[in-house]
């Protein structure tokens, strides 16, 4: 089991398009879940359409001359299943959100498509950081007249989380901010969360440092 579900195919989590490089704002804040199933009937009662439930799994890699983390960058190699997409996200552009600049490119499927851009990347210099593995559940919500990504993430190491996100671009950034923001009220998320998975792995005992 792969852990994507059967009844349809996975998209990519910003739901526009399956192949190709976007290169757009991702408008989105994180919040720790202490009871995913409380959650997830608030939202089915807000009226959020199930989309699919996946296992993804995410290599992060360090470049060889510039500092990513101090950079608040990050490379990402994604594979959630048979599909596989390769992944850079700019800087925070706020204190109070994540939004950031994000490019994902779709690569070619399957396994060795997979260890053929590990092996890319190596060559070229970069060091892979860490694998971050996680089950998430994810669908879409309209509110404010908006489609609102919602995923519910849960990591081994971390517990339950749940991400509201909404890809536009920088001139309606404020309004997206501003939606996500009355969202989060309604389903009484406090406790915003701006590290990245990879941050609070690395800062578990024993994870060691961020690169």
């Amino acid at each position: 089991d792969n852990g994507v579900s059967r009844d349809r195919p996975y998209e990519p989590i910003h739901g526009r398009r399956a192949s190709g490089v976007s290169m757009l704002i991702e408008v989105e804040q994180k919040f720790p879940v202490s009871d995913p199933s409380a959650l997830e009937r608030q939202l089915a009662a807000l009226g959020a359409e199930h989309r699919e439930t996946v296992l993804q799994v995410d290599d992060y890699f360090a470049h060889p001359q510039r500092d990513v983390a101090r950079r608040d960058e990050a490379l990402r190699l994604r594979r959630v299943g048979p599909l596989n997409y390769i992944t850079y996200k700019g800087p925070k552009l706020d204190s109070t959100t994540k939004t950031r600049r994000e490019i994902e490119i779709q690569l070619a499927a399957g396994e060795q498509a997979a260890a053929d851009a590990n092996s890319l990347l190596t060559a070229l210099g970069f060091a892979r950081v860490a694998e971050v593995r996680k089950r998430r559940t994810h669908s879409t919500l309209r509110w404010q007249n908006r489609e609102v990504s919602v995923a519910l993430d849960q990591i081994a190491e971390l517990g339950h989380f749940v991400e509201l996100e909404i890809v536009t671009d920088q001139a309606d950034m404020a309004s997206a901010q501003a939606c996500i923001a009355s969202l989060a009220c309604q389903l009484g998320l406090t406790n915003s969360e701006r590290r990245s998975y990879l941050e609070l792995l690395l800062e578990l005992p024993k994870r060691g440092q961020t690169p």
